[in-house]
């Protein structure tokens, strides 16, 4: 079959893999219909994420037909579904919990003493995403096994397209979450950092959960005006200093949420950023957390920190001293996907959540590397690049 795959820093090629097989009585095989390349692919792209190994398949938002199962699957071939990113068990203590990311048994044996040492212990595996989620292969290609079948894929009724459930394989539980952490009540003014696809649906999630203003704060034109349409106040930090403007859109107040959708590669040049930025350079640092700073100093007393946005390694100058004295609750964690699929998904098909605004590009497969390239290199116009397997390869202009 063909396949992206990871061979270093801006070196991501399509090539012809073996098939996948079924290897577990859980598990499935999923012939690829659509799939999505994510701001978090875009840290492997930089070569941000750890433990990635040359021919890794990449990919974590995908969802097509389901093609074999194995005999304790209770999937059906010919069934369309979504399938999570996270790749969790059903049945340890975090699962009963819904904590499906925190799942002990999502990732194999042998990959657990990697993110064990990194984070003291191991999360769930994720699709696509380095030897430290599990080394799994990923769902940019056209055939994916799906471990644990049985538990995270979501059957899609018929007559649904792609496109208004795709990203419900992770950004779009991801911005609910965010907003769900963000623990809104009505009447709360709420700043999200970051409109990229989480940002947005954080954005859209937090006036459904009963926001009275979001205020959206990025420096990509296009991105911001997608907020405004959602009704978000907006601040650009390159023509605005974002505490400053922040505070008086609250009354020297503060917002009384905060969301984090930036995450380690954080963008502009403030004192801090460029330090971080001379840091990751030279290997003297990893992530580049400007943005989480950011928020803790600028949400008001006694309010709530959401951080959805990925942190891979170890950050300094935290402001750990105005988060504790300004009495501040924070909440992170990748995203338990299977608690929230069938309530985002009934409100897909009730046309109360959008998610096709956000698609910009639609590309084959074979045009993976050049959908890298723009959703790395054009962000203001590019908001989302979708690829469809089976299609030959176009030449792009870009």
């Amino acid at each position: 079959m063909r396949a992206l795959t990871w061979h270093g820093k801006h070196d991501v090629r399509v090539d012809t893999v073996d098939d996948p097989e079924i290897l577990n009585p859980r598990d499935a095989i999923i012939k690829i219909t659509s799939t999505a390349i994510c701001g978090s692919d875009l840290h492997l792209y930089d070569g941000y994420i750890p433990t990635m190994q040359a021919g890794d398949i990449l990919g974590h938002e995908f969802m097509g037909e389901v093609v074999e199962v194995g005999g304790k699957s209770t999937l059906k071939k010919g069934q369309r579904v979504v399938v999570p990113f996270t790749i969790s068990c059903g049945s340890c203590y975090h699962c009963g919990k819904h904590q499906y990311s925190a799942c002990d048994n999502g990732l194999p044996a042998d990959n657990q003493d990697i993110a064990q040492t990194l984070y003291g212990q191991p999360m769930a595996g994720l699709f696509g995403y380095s030897h430290m989620t599990g080394g799994y292969s990923g769902g940019q290609a056209e055939y994916v096994r799906v471990p644990f079948s049985d538990v995270g894929p979501i059957v899609i009724p018929d007559g649904i397209e792609d496109e208004k459930v795709l990203f419900l394989s992770d950004i779009l539980p991801t911005g609910w979450m965010a907003a769900e952490n963000a623990e809104i009540e009505p009447g709360d003014t709420v700043a999200v950092w970051g409109c990229g696809p989480v940002g947005l649906f954080a954005v859209q999630s937090a006036f459904l959960m009963g926001a009275e203003r979001v205020i959206a704060i990025d420096h990509f034109p296009r991105r911001l005006e997608l907020a405004r349409q959602f009704g978000a106040e907006t601040i650009n930090f390159e023509e605005s200093a974002t505490y400053e403007a922040l505070m008086e859109m609250t009354g020297g107040i503060g917002p009384d949420a905060c969301i984090d959708a930036v995450g380690l590669e954080a963008h502009g040049l403030f004192v801090d950023n460029v330090i971080d930025q001379i840091k990751a350079s030279t290997f003297l640092g990893t992530d580049r957390p400007h943005s989480i700073r950011q928020a803790i100093l600028a949400c008001r007393k006694g309010g709530r920190v959401s951080m959805p946005a990925v942190y891979g390694g170890f950050v300094d100058k935290f402001p750990l001293g105005a988060f504790m004295q300004k009495g501040l609750t924070l909440k992170t964690g990748q995203t338990h996907v299977q608690h929230y699929l069938p309530g985002l998904l009934n409100a897909i098909m009730e046309e109360k959540i959008d998610t096709t605004f956000l698609i910009s590009h639609t590309l084959p497969l074979e045009n993976a590397p050049d959908g890298y390239r723009i959703f790395h290199d054009k962000q203001n116009e590019a908001t989302k690049v979708v690829l469809k397997p089976g299609f030959d390869r176009v030449e792009l202009d870009i």
